[in-house]
């Protein structure tokens, strides 16, 4: 049962109270009114902005001022860098006097570079014809426009559809249907081709690699033979072309002013481009966030803004750091986390936003509470008035972690437009197949269901289905899929597959959903998905195990088969009703997305879900914190360095989520992430002081005294300029991320890994002599205990401990209790004498200090939530260890 009351709290799970909420200093109110004097020549230009309520800030004009040579433009999120660039082609046409044709400004999207012809056109003094000479375009329309030019027809091949077509016609054709995934594929030839490679070139040491490229090349002799490109040949093509100086030098003596938005997201392929057409006059102006690199896996290198005044040397540096969007609040909490990057432009925003509320913390039991809280409380604030559904989004870090959400709103009649909308969970390709043998189970003459049924037995579904038509005409059967036994073009023990698939099939109705999945799963579905070399599809891999946990921690609430396919069947026919509100742009609706998709947006009010380890920072992130003994089991080793490299684009992932956040933020923590315990992430922790210690610097230093886990609440902790907490001692964070799976799986469902059973120890508290670290101790376990007694959490790391079984124990000397599978110990508390605060505080064990002692007889602390008064008592809670038992 779920709790029915979310609570949030002004600090996530694990931060002492003495913690201060992380908040940016105020930025200065000077704007171009004040710090450009009337007598300055281009102080017109400045008034008639002001005429129109552009105002801009000092960091601004700098920028907008700047004329030639290269101009490096860090922009902090919300800090107005639309403003700017196109203030700045103003300046350039009417103060600089720069022919309006001579400035091309380079963005990534249609909707960017709409934005900015648009803003252009609207300054002061600028004239329509001379707002449409400047060349605002994507990448992609540059490209094509040059390639058109010089007589390039083919048509435009980008719908990513007829592409996976495309690829599973030649995979089959090469008897290579199970092999591959298209989308591997083509996300390996588009990486590939980003690089400035040819298809021709790419590896082949392997067999699957030599598979691979005779696939794709097939793919490019299709498209050729056509008359076809996709958006990667445009870039791949308009690069080469520029290779040549006849081609090159007249697009250098026109373009003579080049700016470049979003400039962190470039690419090799684009870089090269922009560096080409500047080379000749350097008159390059590059706009960016290195803060915000976060689609590395998509080529974009934050080496580009890193190194910007090597490639450049002299180059101007203007840092755009007055944010006009956020709560200074939601502010210093985004700021305080990215700044523990080590690789990175060092800058500090100064907030400028309007005043909202502070940031709100929250840690569910697990992703299904956690959707509940969310959907209940926006709900509440829209029914009080104080948003409109419009005015809230949902964050999330992957596809899989919006499932539980994406139910509830659907559930709850809520409306909501699910940003790059995939089919419903249960109706994605990789889920079908699962969801189709248990509707078989259900009804073994559901023609639909058929097709995801021949796939995993390894035949082709288009002759399959045809065979088992023509025999169902002769002699229908109960079973159709029994005619495939018959086939002569199946081999003996294909036929014998059938056989055994079916007998499956039929003891899945017998099952709970959960049990039945994880049973397709270990006979022959993960085999069936986890086919192809291990090193090109990794992340293809590991996306797909950890869609398939979430299918299981979805099934586990469902008592029956039939009950399951019932409510996935209703949950797609409700989502079909309301796909309405996507075709309407101004539709009163809560926004859906991962945080990839909300980077360059903002939203009043913002909940980012799924902030626990494991989740952000993902998983494939925290392969550092596995014993180096068990990394040999992964698929592929990574260095430590680029596990560093990974875990800091984490990072920059948690920074854009919480500055997508104007006036509210709330960010929920669950407990547990797909059955396995989860701390709240580290990056919350790091914001509000709390050292995260390196795993693999302790492991190589070797122990030194006992070490806690920070996701216990008892990290050691910093304090955020104005405070003094300290704590003794050295912690290290337990290994209980969700760890990427290595390619097989248990032969047991109950089988546990090495590294699960590494994942799942914990280790004891050094006692201290901070009373800090006991508030914060015990006030975590307030916040848990109730629910925790109700059944809700299961083994958060907050009450698990290394070396206390799980089953009875004989300590009865030492006050402790079993109870089932938990033991329990009576403790000493302090707990609040109003009865309308359930707050209580682990009293000093015996082995304090005597400092401490002396303390703890000066008389009960205040009430660390309402601030009352506190009277001894006695409690029994779960044992910890915490204190060296």
């Amino acid at each position: 049962m779920l709790s029915p009351n979310s609570t949030f709290y002004p600090r996530p799970l694990g931060v002492t109270p003495a913690a201060s909420l992380p908040q940016s200093p105020s930025a200065p109110l000077e704007t171009s009114r004040q710090l450009v004097a009337s007598d300055e020549r281009d102080a017109p230009y400045f008034r008639s902005l002001e005429e129109v309520g552009i105002r801009l800030n000092g960091p601004q004009i700098s920028a907008v001022r700047h004329g030639k040579g290269p101009l490096l433009t860090l922009a902090g999120a919300g800090c107005g860098k639309t403003t700017v660039l196109a203030a700045r082609a103003g300046y350039l046409m009417e103060v600089s006097g720069a022919h309006a044709g001579s400035i091309l400004l380079v963005t990534f999207t249609n909707k960017a570079a709409t934005e900015m012809k648009d803003r252009i056109a609207s300054l002061p003094g600028i004239r329509p014809a001379a707002a449409r000479a400047v060349q605002a375009r994507t990448f992609h329309s540059f490209a094509l426009t040059l390639l058109r030019h010089y007589g390039v027809q083919e048509e435009i091949f980008g719908e990513s559809r007829a592409q996976h077509t495309v690829l599973k016609m030649l995979l089959r054709q090469n008897g290579m249907s199970e092999a591959f995934q298209p989308e591997s594929l083509l996300a390996m030839l588009s990486a590939w081709k980003m690089q400035g490679s040819e298809t021709c070139d790419l590896p082949e040491k392997s067999q699957e690699e030599r598979d691979a490229k005779r696939v794709l090349l097939g793919y490019e002799a299709w498209k050729r033979d056509r008359n076809k490109m996709d958006f990667d040949d445009i870039l791949l093509r308009a690069a080469a072309l520029l290779r040549d100086p006849a081609v090159l030098g007249p697009l250098q003596q026109r373009f003579q002013y080049i700016m470049v938005d979003e400039f962190q997201d470039t690419n090799s392929l684009q870089y090269e481009i922009v560096q080409k057409l500047a080379a000749a006059h350097r008159n390059l102006m590059v706009v960016g966030d290195d803060d915000q690199t976060i689609y590395t896996f998509n080529g974009a290198r934050q080496e580009s803004i890193l190194e910007f005044d090597k490639v450049y040397p002299g180059a101007r540096i203007v840092t755009l750091d007055i944010n006009y969007r956020s709560d200074a609040r939601i502010l210093g909490l985004g700021s305080e986390l990215v700044a523990r990057n080590k690789r990175r432009r060092d800058k500090r925003l100064r907030a400028a936003g309007h005043r909202g509320d502070a940031p709100r913390f929250a840690t569910p039991s697990n992703a299904e509470e956690e959707a509940a809280w969310v959907v209940n409380q926006l709900c509440q604030q829209v029914e009080e008035g104080l948003h409109t559904y419009r005015d809230i989004a949902i964050l999330h870090r992957t596809a899989s972690s919006s499932r539980a959400i994406f139910e509830q709103l659907v559930l709850k009649n809520v409306p909501f437009v699910q940003h790059g909308a995939s089919p419903v969970f249960y109706d994605q390709s990789l889920i079908r197949p699962l969801m189709d043998h248990m509707r078989l189970s259900l009804n073994p003459r559901a023609v639909d269901a058929l097709p995801s049924a021949l796939g995993p037995l390894y035949v082709s579904r288009d002759a399959g289905l045809e065979w088992i038509q023509r025999s169902e005409e002769q002699q229908a059967k109960k079973y159709p899929l029994i005619h495939l036994a018959k086939w002569d073009k199946l081999k003996p023990f294909q036929q014998e597959q059938v056989k055994e698939r079916i007998k499956l099939i039929k003891s899945l109705t017998k099952l709970k959903p959960v049990i039945a999945i994880q049973e397709m799963r270990r006979q022959f579905y993960d085999k069936y998905m986890e086919s192809g070399d291990p090193n090109i599809f990794t992340h293809y891999k590991e996306t797909m195990l950890e869609t398939l946990d979430e299918f299981e921690a979805a099934a586990k609430k469902f008592e029956t088969v039939e009950e399951f396919i019932q409510f996935a069947d209703e949950l797609s026919r409700r989502h079909r009703e309301m796909e309405s509100l996507r075709r309407s742009q101004d539709s009163d609706a809560v926004q859906l997305m991962t945080i990839h998709r909300a980077k360059g947006l903002e939203f009043p009010c913002v909940y980012w879900i799924g902030a626990s380890e494991g989740i952000v920072p993902h998983s494939t992130a925290l392969r550092q914190d596995i014993p180096e003994d068990q990394k040999a089991a992964l698929t592929v080793q990574q260095t430590d360095a680029e596990l560093d490299m990974a875990l800091e684009e984490e990072r920059r992932l948690a920074y854009v989520a919480i500055t997508r956040a104007k006036q509210y933020l709330y960010v929920t923590s669950p407990a547990s992430h797909h059955g396995k315990p989860a701390d709240v992430s580290r990056f919350l922790l790091e914001a509000f002081g709390m050292e995260v210690p390196d795993k693999r610097k302790k492991r190589e230093d070797g122990p030194t005294g006992n070490h806690a886990s920070y996701g216990s609440g008892s990290s050691n902790w910093k304090g955020n300029g104005n405070t003094n907490g300290k704590a003794n001692g050295n912690e290290s964070r337990n290994g209980n991320a969700a760890y990427a799976r290595s390619g097989s799986r248990p032969q047991g469902r109950d089988a546990v890994s090495p590294v699960q059973r590494g994942a799942d120890q914990r280790s004891a508290i050094r006692q201290s002599d901070q009373r800090d670290f006991e508030v914060l101790d015990e006030r975590d376990e307030d916040r848990l205990s109730e629910r925790r007694g109700s059944g809700v959490i299961r083994n958060h790391t907050a009450f698990s401990t290394t070396g206390i079984s799980q089953t009875a124990s004989s300590s009865s000397s030492s006050g402790l209790h079993s109870s089932g599978a938990e033991r329990t110990e009576t403790v000493a508390i302090w707990k609040c004498s109003s009865s309308t605060c359930k707050a209580w505080l682990r009293q000093k064990p015996d082995g304090a200090s005597a400092k401490s002692s002396k303390k703890a007889t000066s008389g009960p602390p205040p009430c660390p939530l309402c601030s009352g008064t506190m009277e001894a008592s006695t409690r029994k809670v779960p044992v910890t260890g915490r204190f060296g038992r």
